[in-house]
Order: C-alpha cells, then structure tokens, then sequence
C-alpha cells in the first residue's frame, strides 16, 4: 500500500518596495487581476488601501473576503480571517502587508506566519514588503531615517519566497505623489515630506533595496551553481580577485588590480591571502595583515584570507568559489636559476586555471635572488646550548655504560639522537653540531666495540654520525626559524601597541602634545624628549620638552628626526638601533599631527573669541541704534501730538495716537523681554518645569502675545493631538515669536500654524508665504541680535528667534527653518510628546 502524497506547497510572491507609496499593494492587486483573467481562483484575503483610491478602485471585481474582528481596550480591529480563507480554499490569496503585527488574540502574533499556514495548505499568496521591515536592515533605517521599525519580519521569510518582484520609483516622483495627497492624509503631507520622505532619505532606502535585490540575485546563482555541481566560472558578472603575498611588490600589484577591475566596467574586486596550515605566511618577508587590509580598503577591495599548503590550488579554488573571472598576481620573486627546478606559483596557477584569465603583474622585485635562510639565534640561547652540546652526549654515555647489560647498541644511538635533537632545541646549529659530533665520537669508543678504541669497524658507525649530524642541521634550521618568526611577531605586536597608545593620546586629548612627548620617552628609554622649531632668528625654540632640560640643537641630541620644514623631533639619553630609529621616525609624524591640532585649536579658539565679540558689539549697537528707537520715535512723536494744544484732534484721532503709543510700548516690551531671556540664555540661567500640556492650549495662550496683525494667522490645530512634555510659559513665548517673526517677515500673506505627529514628537509648524530665506543662510537665522547681515529686510529677524531655538533646546525640543512648498519659509517646533499615564488606558 503506497502512502498518500504530501500536499502541494503554494507559493509566496512578494512585491518589495523602498518605502510606503510606492504601489506595492497596487501591484499585488494588480497580478491579482491578471491571474483571475486566466481563469485562477483569487480572492482578497486583506488587503489595506489607506483611504487611496485608486488602490481601493482595484478590489472591485476581485472576490474580498471578511475579516475577523478583534476587541482590544474598547477598540474595534480586524485581521486576515486565515479559518475562512482555509475554508473557502482559493488557489491564490492576497494578503497585504506582510510585516504587519496581528492583533491580540488572533491564532498568531505577525501576518507572516498567518501566511505560512496559507502556503502549508497549499493556497498561493501575494503579499508586499518595505525593506525598512527586513530584520537585518532594521537598524541601518533607524540611522538613515531617525524612526525605530516597531514591526520587523525575518530575512528568511522573504529570502524563502519564490518570486520576489521590486516596485521601484524615483525619489521625486514619489515625493510628488505624497504632494498631491495619493499617499497621507493632508494633515499628515508636512510631517512626513519634512521627515521620513526627505529626498535624502528616499535615495537610501531605495539603494538598500535594490542591493539587498541583488545580493538574493547573487545568492539564488551561487545556491544554483552548488546544487548543480557548477565549478566552471559563469561570466554573469565581473570579479576579479588579486592575490597578495605581503611582500613589498603587493601594493604595485594590488593597483594594478584596480585599474583591471575599473577598465571591466567597474567589477568586483577580492583581495586574497594565502596562509599555510600552520598560521604563517605562504611568502613574502613579512606579511602585514593590517596593512594588507588597508590596502585592500584604499582601493575599495574587500580583503580574504584563506589556509592552504598548495598556493596555486587555494588561489584557484577560492576564485572558482567566488565567480571570479580574472586573477591577478605578481609575478615570481625566484631568479631565473631557481625557477629551473620550481616554475613558481604564477607558472603554475596559469597552467591550471581553465577558463579564469590570469595576470602575471611585474614589479621591480620581480627576478631577484633568493637568499638562503640565516640560521642565527639570539647570543643567549648560544649561551645555553653549548654547555648542553657538552652535557647531554656525556650523559647519554654515561646511561649506556651503566645500562650495557640491559640495553643493546640501538637503545644507545636513540639516546645520542635524543641528546642531538634537545641541543638543537636550545642552541641551534652550531651546539647542535658539535652534539652529533662529540656524541658520535663518544658512541664509538665507550659503546661500540672494540670498546674504548676509536675504531670504525662497521659502515653503520659513518652513518650514525652522519645523520645525527644532518639531524642537528635539520632541527636547528626549524628552531631558528620558528624564533626568528617568534622575534618578528613580538616586534610587530610591540610596534603596533606602541603606535595605537600614541593614537589616543593624539585623539583623546584637546592638547596631546606634553602627553605623547611623555609617552614617547618612557616608551624608548630616553632621558628627554622635544620638539624644536626653528625661530625667525635662524635660531631654535623649543616648543614642548618632556624629561628635564631639553636639546637646545638637534645637533646636540642623541635622536634625531626632521618632522616638517623647520621642525625635529629629538631625544638624549641613549642612541637608537635602526629598528628603534623606523619606530622613532614613525612616532614622529604623530608629534607633527599633535603639534597642527594645538596650532589649530588656539587658532580656533582666538578667532572665535574674536568673531563672538565683534559681532555681539555689532549685533548690539545694531538693535539698540534701531530696534529700539523706532517705537521710541514712534511713542515721542504720538505724545508729543497729544501734548500739542494748537492741534484740533477728534476722539478718533486721538484714539489712533494712544493705539499707536500702546502698540509701540508693547513692542519695546517684548524687546526688553527678548533682550533678557537672550542673556538668561547665555548664563545658563533657564531652568524650565516640564509637565503635559496641549498643544492647542499653548497656541492659544501664544496668540494674546502676538503684536501683528493676528486676523492673518490661521490655527489648524487638532484637539486630539497628544500632550507634549513642555514648560506651558516658554512654550507659549517660542510659539508668540515664532508668529510674530512671520507676520514681521513673511510678507503680507497668511500665516498658519499647524501641529502634526511624527514618532513619539509632536511637531508644530508656523507657514508663510514669504519670500523665504536661502539654505546657505538659514543658521543664521538664530544666531542673536543678527538680522541677516544687519540690515533691515523682509527676510530678517532680530533676537526672537534666537529666544526661541535657546527656550525650545532647554525644553528638548528642537527648532528648525525649512522650505514652504510654493514659496515662504516654515518654523518647525518639535517637542517630544508626553507619555500617556497608564490610569487613562481604558481596561480591556
């Protein structure tokens, strides 16, 4: 009896876009049209239109089916109803918004996974996703656009679908389509363009889309290839890899590298790395990872290593793995002499690579001689291994002579090669060998028979010399190497630690001179340590001394390095090896960067000094000489005219002059009160009380303060807005200079104020429709006393708005200028909303 087969999978077709409004769910409502006109079974399983109407247009003649309803907290929500899609069995199901949490209560807590039951069953789905909602791109959005993703849905998901179609449009285009209403809500247009849809933003989220596209593209070719056992390259696309050694031709061939890479139309480019099984590099005198790695960055490569004994297999494999259609190396470092017996790495990769091009750079190492290794230790481990040389052979004579009964001549040379291996060990060649030696000797006369006689009666006793002599040459040119690697890992890691501590000093510090010096003097063992420029009178000065009394002359000094044109670097106390002298002059150029930000930073700070006072005695002069003496000279001349007993005024003229005094003290009032609060700002001396409280009751309050002509303004503020967290009194003077700056400056249109929500801030906008303010200038704007170059203009403000940014920041909220769509300048006041006391939240 065969056993029935598994039921059909269906399958999931996203429509992927940048952000909202796009037309993700007018695409999946469309290719739901088009399978229903060849006959599919379709229906609408959820699909959420946002109040569009032309998405909404879509769903007429498409079978929609109820959804369920929830009750949550005294609200009313609906979800995808997956019982009665499961019942009604369609072959395809839309469901929209694919990220979506479901409400609580429903069978699952994300839309997704109500859709993978869908597909378990066997029903197709059509389904959308923003790339904003992708778990792995979450956190990059958060930075790009400023908005935590509350709702997220696993790459996997997506990843797992069987067709994945983009919705692409442009920035602009789709900024225009949040113009015109087709995406928000008209209250909500301002919020967002001036957010979340800002141009900048919108060119980002689209990039990551397209790329993360692309990397699915990539990675379903490479799922292929592997399924397939495909190892022959397939030309979908450019890579070249570039393989580096770390010896001193790397950087000519990695540029090399680049310019292949550009000239096939900018194609990929792998930097690559061969290390051997055991850690250590395959060639190359001294390999630098880190400086491998920035050199693979400086040209825009993407850096690899990889651990194979065989080079030319490792590089080839690695190139197969990645695709790769060229590989660049250098060409073999071997003399001539020495690639008669060995081709080389790059002989040897051509032969094999099949259908990779293969690039053999030159380079001025190329066909050098190769030196045999120095088979050198240090002088203490000389010193060590010569009393074991002697040692070690007289104690391996003495166990075989007191053991001669017990063991045979075979037991007696393991322990003469014992004694040889242990000196090469601790010596190297030269204890080593006089080890073989004297132990061979030794081994003849007192063990070998005829005993106490040097006879060499067998051929045995000229090979047991002989190979404890080749194996003391063997071990010790093993030993050698391993410490000098040792002894150039410990310099590298010393040399690296120094260099990074000097970093931070350099970086860490406002003035890192008199630290690094300090640092550098302890570091290299020196009894002082300057730095000397030299003066205008061909004379030198010191500018910054460590350790007591410092050179006076680098010709004085025991180290010596010229830093810049006229500035050395010198120290006394010890001379320098020629490691320590490189390490030295590196050192140097850290001196000449902590030296440029003291420079610098003095510079800085004298000029700001300067700038701030000037222009606060400009600035001054500026509101004093104008500011104030315009109602001044309004108030004198209207007193004056009541005074005059000549003059025959009516109650009505009259009146006029007393409005014209009243107006004029109110706007010398406010003067003085922006005058105040700007030096309140400046001390520091602004300490606002936050609580809750409406935005509409702070436009309100604001409007009384307002010295213009307040039939101008428009209020469109919502009473169902959020409280904000704000000091009601400096709320309520920000709003009043934020009108009054508009009706002063604004031209003689409108003005309106609005309030809308954005995240967890409520965002209030003051519009005119003026002549605006340009980009370039628009800090400006708040700095005090400054009217745009000091000048009466339509464009200019004087301290409110200086008031207003310093009372908005102590509050935390923040205050912007931004461009009127159609024309005029918008003040944006963003304060974070209050947070709803959970008492208020009505129980379930």
């Amino acid at each position: 009896m065969t056993e029935p087969a598994a039921p059909r999978r269906g399958e999931l077709r996203i429509h992927l876009g940048a952000a909202p409004g796009v037309g993700k769910t007018y695409a999946a409502l469309n290719e739901a049209h088009r399978r229903l006109d060849r006959g599919t079974d379709v229906v609408v399983g959820l699909v959420e239109t946002h109040g569009r109407e032309r998405t909404a247009a879509l769903l007429e003649g498409l079978e929609v089916l109820p959804r369920k309803v929830f009750h949550h907290r005294g609200a009313e929500l609906t979800e995808l109803d997956v019982d009665a899609v499961l019942a009604r069995a369609p072959e395809v199901c839309v469901v929209d918004e694919l990220a979506h949490s479901c409400a609580p209560g429903s069978r699952h807590a994300k839309r997704w996974e109500d859709a993978e039951e869908l597909l378990a069953a066997g029903i197709d789905v059509i389904s959308t996703v923003n790339v904003q909602h992708l778990e792995s791109l979450a956190d990059v959005v958060e930075r790009i656009t400023g908005v935590r993703q509350r709702e997220t849905i696993p790459d996997a998901v997506v990843r797992a679908a069987d067709q994945i179609e983009l919705v692409d449009i442009t920035p602009e285009a789709l900024r225009r389509r949040m113009a015109h209403g087709n995406i928000y809500k008209p209250e909500k247009i301002d919020a967002s363009l001036a957010n979340y849809f800002r141009t900048g933003n919108l060119i980002a989220l689209r990039e990551l889309a397209l790329l993360w596209v692309a990397d699915q593209v990539d990675v379903a070719l490479q799922r292929y290839r592997s399924q397939e056992a495909i190892s022959e390259v397939w030309e979908a696309r450019e890579r070249v890899v570039v393989a580096v050694t770390g010896g001193p031709e790397s950087a000519t061939v990695v540029r090399r590298a680049a310019r292949i890479a550009r000239r096939a139309g900018s194609a990929e480019l792998l930097c690559v790395h061969v290390l051997r099984s055991d850690g250590l590099a395959t060639s190359g005198p001294r390999p630098d990872g880190p400086g491998l790695r920035r050199l693979a960055e400086d040209v825009g490569a993407s850096f690899h290593s990889v651990v194979g004994d065989d080079v030319p297999a490792a590089l080839l494999e690695f190139a197969r793995s990645a695709n790769a259609t060229q590989l660049v190396l250098g060409t073999s470092r071997r003399s001539r002499w020495a690639r008669l017996f060995d081709a080389g790495i790059g002989a040897r990769t051509l032969a094999e690579s099949g259908s990779i091009d293969v690039h053999l750079v030159t380079h001025e190492n190329a066909g050098g001689t190769v030196r045999p290794p120095r088979l050198s230790l240090r002088a203490r481990r000389h010193a060590r291994g010569w009393p074991a040389a002697v040692v070690l052979p007289l104690l391996a004579t003495l166990v075989g002579v007191l053991l001669r009964e017990s063991v045979d001549l075979s037991t007696d040379v393991v322990l003469f090669f014992l004694a040889t291996v242990v000196t090469a060990m601790i010596g190297g060649l030269a204890p080593a060998l006089l080890a073989a030696v004297g132990g061979g000797l030794l081994l003849n006369v007192f063990l070998t028979p005829p005993l106490y006689t040097l006879t060499v009666a067998e051929p045995e006793n000229v090979f047991a010399i002989v190979a404890m002599v080749l194996v003391a040459a063997l071990v010790a040119a093993v030993v050698d190497r391993a410490d000098r690697r040792a002894g150039q890992a410990t310099q590298a890691r010393t040399e690296a630690t120094l260099l990074a501590s000097f970093a931070r000093v350099v970086i860490a510090r406002s003035d890192p001179l008199p630290k690094l010096l300090e640092r550098v003097r302890e570091a290299f063992g020196l009894t002082t340590v300057a730095l000397l420029e030299r003066g205008p009178q061909a004379g030198w000065e010191v500018t910054a001394c460590t350790g007591g009394t410092p050179c006076t002359r680098p010709a004085d000094a025991d180290v010596d390095v010229e830093v810049d044109e006229g500035v050395h670097l010198v120290g006394s106390g010890r001379t320098l090896t020629a490691g320590e002298s490189a390490l030295f002059t590196t050192v140097s150029g850290q001196a000449l960067l902590a030296l440029r930000n003291r420079r610098m930073a003095a510079q800085a700070t004298d000029a700001q000094r300067r700038a701030d006072a000037a222009g606060l005695r400009t600035a001054l002069l500026s509101a004093v000489g104008h500011d104030l003496r315009t109602p001044l000279t309004a108030i004198k001349a209207a007193a004056g005219s009541l005074r005059d007993p000549t003059l025959q005024m009516s109650d009505e003229d009259r009146g006029e002059l007393l409005a014209t005094v009243e107006e004029s003290a109110d706007r010398l009032t406010g003067l003085v009160d922006n005058l105040l609060d700007s030096s309140r700002l400046a001390t520091g001396a602004v300490s606002p009380v936050t609580a809750p409280v409406g935005v509409d009751e702070i436009v309100a309050a604001a409007m009384t303060g307002v010295y213009g002509d307040r039939g101008r303004v428009a209020v469109e503020v919502g009473e169902d807005l959020p409280d904000v967290l704000a000091d009601a009194g400096l709320a309520e003077r920000v709003v009043a200079n934020l009108v009054d700056n508009a009706l002063r400056h604004g031209g003689d249109g409108p003005v309106a104020v609005r309030a809308s929500v954005y995240a967890d801030r409520v965002e209030l906008r003051v519009v005119d429709g003026g002549p605006g303010v340009p980009r370039k200038q628009r800090d400006r704007l708040f700095t005090p006393f400054q009217q745009l170059g000091d000048r009466r203009s339509a464009t200019g403000v004087g301290l409110g708005l200086h008031v207003a940014r310093g009372f908005a920041e102590a509050m935390g909220g923040t205050l912007d200028a931004e461009d009127t769509p159609g024309g005029g300048l918008t003040m944006v006041l963003s304060l974070p909303a209050a947070a709803v006391p959970a008492a208020t939240v009505p129980a379930p």
